[in-house]
Formats: C-alpha cells, structure tokens, sequence
C-alpha cells in the first residue's frame, strides 16, 4: 500500500557489517555532555555525576509490532525510539541516550535501512538525544528492532509506579484511544488494496488517527511543565497497553484500589466519529486500545490547583483504599470492575 520510492538498491552483501553501520551512523551528532564516547569503539562511555540513571530497552518485530505494508520504514525509525523514551518520561525522567540494535533479512537493501535510519535521526535531533551504540545482524524472518533508552535524573525527582495513596488524583496527559483507531483504519485500507491495488488509500478524514499510530510522541514536555509548575507525581506510568491496564499496574504496585469516571476520558472528535462508523465503543477503545505513550500519572489533592488551569491534564479518577477495588464508574452512575484488555494481559 505504501509506494517505495527508491529506485536505486544496494545489496547489504555488498557493503558487510561495518561499512553498513558506517553509512547508517555518519550523519549522527553528539550533543549531550554526559556522553563521553559514543559509535566508534568497543563500547560507549558515559558520564553521570551525582545523577541516577534510567534504562529501558523493547522490541519491535515485524509481524507482530508493526506492518511494512502500511508502515513507512522513516515513521518506524522514529516510532522506536519514541516508544522507550516514553517509558523513561514515565519515571519523571529525560532521556539522553539511545542504542539501536536491527536484524534485518536478505529482502532489505541499504536504501531501505538508511530510510529507516532516517527517522531515528530525527527523533534524536527532536528529542535531544545521543545515538551511542547498537548492533547489525541478519534475520531469516523480516525485521527486528531493539531500541535501549537512557536517562539521567536526580534521586529525588524519580517517580515509580508504587507511590499512589488513598485519595490522590487519576490524571491522564492528552487523549487516549486515537492510535487504535489509526491502526484499524491502516488495516482496513490495507484490506481494501488486497483485493484491489489500484485503489488509493482514503486517509484524508482520519490524518490525526493514522498521526497517532505511526507517529507517536512521547511527552517529554510534561516532564518540563510538572517542574515549572513545582508538581511531583506520588506514581506514573506511561499508557502504551490501555489506560485500564496502566491503572491496574498503579494500583497493585501501591496497593491501593480506585475509581474511574467514564465521562472525564479524554477522547478526540475523530475518535468518536470514527467508532461511529467501525461500530465500535469509544469508551473501550479509550481504555484498551493501546500504544497512547501518554502519561497516566496520581497527584496529592494539594497539587490541583496547580495543574487545573492546563489544558494539558484532565483528571479522570480518584485513588481509594484497596478494599474497595478497582472501578470504573459509568455515565449512568453504575459501577463496575476495571478489567484489564491489554497484550497479555489477566484481569485482575
């Protein structure tokens, strides 16, 4: 469904191991005082005085994470390093460093990896961050990416999931559910030219939806903006499983249960038109949808009216004690239990 432009392909044969790392990397710039040494030797060399650091690392494999059929390999680039700088962002955190590990198959050419490499660097370069290391190797089965993150953040401003007490506040950054969305719309125009590859994909009316899916942001502006507004979260989580997953998780680390209030959700004008005509709910979509890299996050009562006034929070819920469970109630007042309907997820 998506044309691939490139008409000139270089066989990875031809090139091997290093000069291909060499022609992927060359356009990399350091810019981060804590990176000491970077691409180049046996390792990376890094600095961080007095700091703690933060790492998380996923995968993304062809088939299972994402579709080359609708996925641009520059919108995947970025798309993985955007998904592990959101889990570093998740514990009040800035990420510095990436490194990029691929395995790539015989049916990939140079071209289409400097594509690909392409959106890595733009994510670096957007988000401030040092490419420092990684890996290449061959697949018999498509495309592997591992992106590892690295953050840098003093003690006291870390934030963990297990912080959350009995009534604080349930707050969500953004809107929730449009990804999904944008990956059934890609999905069902990507059905559509299976039967008939002359027709062109009818994208205009969903552009924030498909936005969402292939070019998620992580929300590195909320890390700044809880500072300048003298806000530390008590837990936080990133939503990249479903808000009702992320809530679950905040709950059983703390040890605490809550309730969530249908009508606070936060869902865009697209979202709901568009659940319209798949049939879909909304409201099931917003909480189990998935791969948001918004922030869910609890605050102490105290902290309210500090974040009331932005447009960028919407309080969806309330922290309770443990024994009177995880709840979602609904627009007519009736209660029920909050399941999880997330990738592998157990309702708990």
């Amino acid at each position: 469904m998506i044309e691939d432009k490139n008409t000139c392909r270089t066989n990875l044969k031809d090139l091997g191991e290093f000069k291909l790392i060499d022609k992927l990397t060359e356009n990399f710039q350091i810019k981060n005082s804590s990176t000491h040494k970077g691409i180049g030797d046996d390792a990376a060399v890094l600095s961080f005085t007095k700091k703690k650091v933060v790492v998380s690392t996923d995968l993304l494999v062809e088939g299972v994470h994402f579709n080359l059929a609708y996925t641009p390999l520059k919108h995947l680039g970025y798309k993985a390093v955007m998904v592990n700088l959101s889990d570093i962002n998740a514990m009040n955190t800035i990420g510095t460093q990436i490194t990029v590990s691929i395995a790539v198959s015989n049916r990939f050419t140079l071209e289409s990896l400097e594509e690909l490499y392409s959106g890595i660097r733009l994510a670096t370069k957007a988000y401030n961050v040092d490419l420092v290391g990684g890996d290449t190797t061959s697949s018999t089965s498509g495309l592997t990416i591992s992106v590892t993150a690295i953050g840098e953040v003093d003690e006291k401003d870390i934030v963990y999931r297990n912080g959350a007490e009995e009534n604080d506040l349930l707050v969500v950054t953004g809107d929730l559910g449009s990804a999904y969305m944008g990956l059934k719309v890609l999905e069902r125009e990507n059905e559509v030219f299976k039967v008939n590859p002359n027709n062109q994909p009818e994208l205009d009316q969903y552009t924030y939806l498909v936005e969402r899916q292939l070019k998620p942001e992580s929300r590195k502006d909320i890390i700044k903006l809880l500072k300048d507004l003298d806000v530390k979260p008590t837990s936080m989580i990133d939503i990249s499983d479903g808000l009702s997953s992320e809530i679950i998780h905040i709950c059983n680390q703390s040890n605490v249960g809550c309730n969530l209030y249908e009508e606070k959700i936060p869902i865009d004008p697209q979202l709901i038109s568009t659940c319209e005509e798949f049939n879909i709910d909304s409201t099931t979509i917003a909480l189990n949808g998935g791969e948001d890299y918004e922030l869910l996050f609890t605050v102490s009562q105290k902290d309210f009216p500090k974040i009331k006034a932005s447009p960028n929070f919407t309080v969806i819920g309330h922290i309770t004690e443990k024994s009177l469970g995880k709840n979602l109630v609904l627009r007519n007042d009736s209660v029920i239990n909050l399941k999880s309907r997330g990738w592998g997820s157990k309702d708990e």
